[in-house]
């Protein structure tokens, strides 16, 4: 990471020998800079250790305009918490105007800075500068990533003090910008949690947690961001199909400035009035959103204590947390699924190492039906499949002696891939299936796996056809593989459900907001989810060979190395449970991918893996 940009200039040898001596200092206006003319770059900071903290150096005395640029920009990566040391750098106009957590420009490399030429001379007392790069992503208001594309271009303005002489910016850019890798450095994304309000509240046995990513600063407090930014509620994306057990307005109270477990991993929460009178059920949810949200941040949090109106609401353990709601699938899966040489639903133990599978109980493995794909029910007692020739969807109960009825849907696409995709059973044991006929592509939804299908309203830009569809296990978030023309690209959209207010009607369910998670690959090749907001890609980008990657919901790249490669993939599954392997089909059959290991062949002739949903 941040090598230098094409005609950029190189770092001086005083920027790496501050490096080297100093660790965790950053030295302002160290990037050469011209006061006007041609474009450089200041360049992103190579890829550090995320521990080491970097911070900045105010402008000195007859800083150059070049300087302040240089400077001011190299304080935007700083772990500078306020924009302090940025500020010194901007007028106090500008600097009372300037709202560095608006949003955050992530670009390819460091901005380049360009200065304009007015009349063929430089202003005396103001100079103009354009800011340059490709852009990555955005970071808004919320803490939510965007993947984004193009040029950035964005105006700054200098002028120098009539009295002091010292050149300030006057106009900065809006928010904040930096290099991809100077923003891997300086954030991390981080789940928070909120519950799902399309699945039944207060069934068996828990209530849904949906997982709402976010990125915060890493090296400023994330712990008490982590627990503002949840206060404040879900990202607008996410906000229609989820709710949060704070009251609205509730906050920390005016005198928190940070938040810290004690030696016993304790955290106390000192919340604002508005939460004052929340009753002990509730209470107990507040505390499950923010231990879920807590988990996996630094120093560990095993319980909270809420305390608001100066009494205590409620104290929650992370083991109490597991009783008030759930993260990922309720049920934890038994069994790996797959197809055998005879195209009959056969598992074996999740947990195990076994080579040797058992057919499954019922017509879809002990008949004569031969599938070629398959989906389980997150209970496990129930199995659809479609037919080898991907016509026909049959459902049928996990029981032993269970018989096979007729199929529950029909396509009438002229070849197999363009009839019925592989199935996916949703949280609420409802099955999904796209019916890629050509002439009628549609997405549709069996109630409980059986009956007339419900065509699910998509959005009226969706482009391109729908190849695979995989549920989450929230059951508000769905991933769809949509092909255009040559190219492939997995989506991920907000599922929502609605009554039609009659006993007669049937309610309406429609997938909303459709973003990418994968805008660097060119083909999608197999999908799973492998986490609450993490999934694995097999795919392949542009000019390149095929490649297996995990991605986040929100586009980007979660920290932590890929899988190990497996070469030929045509379908990949993972459990949300991360105990669970990764599991493949491959040129080499059915192969798995315990933690920390390399690929292992399971079965030479099987097909189809799945994990239940």
């Amino acid at each position: 990471m941040g090598a230098d940009r094409e005609g950029g200039a190189r770092r001086t040898p005083g920027r790496a020998v501050a490096y080297a001596a100093c660790g965790a200092v950053l030295l302002a206006g160290c990037a050469s800079m011209p006061d006007s003319g041609d474009l450089r770059g200041v360049e992103s900071t190579p890829r550090q250790d995320t521990q080491v903290r970097v911070f900045a150096n105010p402008p000195h005395e007859d800083a150059s305009s070049s300087e302040i640029v240089s400077g001011f920009l190299e304080a935007l990566t700083s772990d500078d918490p306020d924009y302090e040391i940025a500020r010194k750098y901007l007028t106090k106009e500008a600097s009372d105007k300037w709202r560095p957590l608006l949003s955050t420009t992530v670009l390819a490399d460091g901005p380049g800075a360009e200065a304009e030429r007015v009349g063929g001379r430089e202003e005396t007392d103001n100079l103009s500068y354009t800011l340059t790069g490709t852009k990555v992503a955005t970071v808004d208001a919320q803490q939510s990533y965007v993947p984004a594309s193009g040029d950035y271009n964005e105006p700054m303005h200098l002028t120098r003090d009539k009295k002091t002489e010292q050149w300030r910016i006057d106009v900065p850019p809006r928010g904040v910008v930096m290099g991809k890798s100077d923003f891997q450095r300086n954030y991390m994304s981080v789940d928070k949690y909120y519950f799902a309000t399309n699945t039944p509240l207060g069934t068996s046995p828990h209530t849904a947690t949906v997982a709402d990513p976010v990125y915060v600063r890493r090296n400023v407090d994330p712990m008490t961001q982590m627990v503002r930014s949840l206060l404040t509620g879900p990202t607008s994306w996410l906000d229609p199909v989820v709710r949060s057990s704070f009251p609205t307005g509730t906050a920390l109270k005016d005198s928190v400035t940070s938040l810290t477990p004690n030696d016993q991993n304790i955290l106390t929460v000192l919340l604002n009035d508005k939460a004052a009178r929340v009753g002990l059920a509730q209470c107990n949810e507040m505390a499950a959103q923010l231990l879920f949200t807590l988990q996996n941040l630094t120093p560990t949090v095993d319980e909270v204590e809420l305390k608001a109106g100066g009494r205590q609401l409620c104290e929650l353990t992370d083991g109490g947390a597991e009783t008030v709601a759930t993260r990922g699938s309720v049920e934890r899966a038994d069994y790996l699924y797959f197809l055998d040489a005879k195209h009959r639903l056969v598992r074996l133990a999740a947990a195990t190492n076994g080579t040797k599978p058992d057919p499954v109980p019922g017509a879809l493995g002990e008949g004569d039906k031969q599938l070629g794909s398959v989906a389980v029910s997150r209970d496990e007692d129930m199995a659809a499949g479609v037919g080898l020739d991907g016509k026909e969807l049959y459902v049928g109960a996990l029981v032993s002696g269970g018989p096979l009825g007729e199929p529950e849907l029909t396509s009438s696409g002229p070849t197999a891939d363009e009839r019925l995709s592989a199935p996916s059973w949703d949280a609420q044991g409802d099955l999904w299936v796209a019916d890629r006929d050509p002439d009628n592509p549609r997405l549709l939804l069996l109630k409980e796996g059986v009956g007339d299908p419900l065509v699910v309203k998509t959005p009226p830009g969706l482009e391109g056809r729908i190849e695979s569809v995989r549920v989450a296990a929230d059951g508000v978030r769905i991933a769809l593989v949509v092909e255009q023309s040559d190219k492939s690209s997995l989506l991920i959209g907000r599922i929502e459900r609605s009554e039609d207010g009659k006993a007669e009607e049937r309610s309406t369910v429609s997938v909303h907001e459709l973003r990418s998670a994968t805008p660097q690959l060119e083909e999608v090749t197999a999908i799973s989810w492998a986490g609450d907001s993490r999934l694995v890609v097999v795919g392949r980008e542009h000019g390149g060979v095929q490649t297996m990657r995990y991605v986040q919901v929100d586009g980007s790249t979660p920290e932590g190395p890929a899988p190990a490669a497996l070469s030929g993939v045509k379908e990949i599954t993972a459990s949300e449970d991360a105990r669970l392997p990764l599991v493949g089909y491959s040129e080499d059959g059915i192969v798995r991918l315990p933690s920390g290991t390399q690929w292992e062949k399971v079965m030479t002739d099987g097909t189809a893996p799945v994990y239940p949903g």
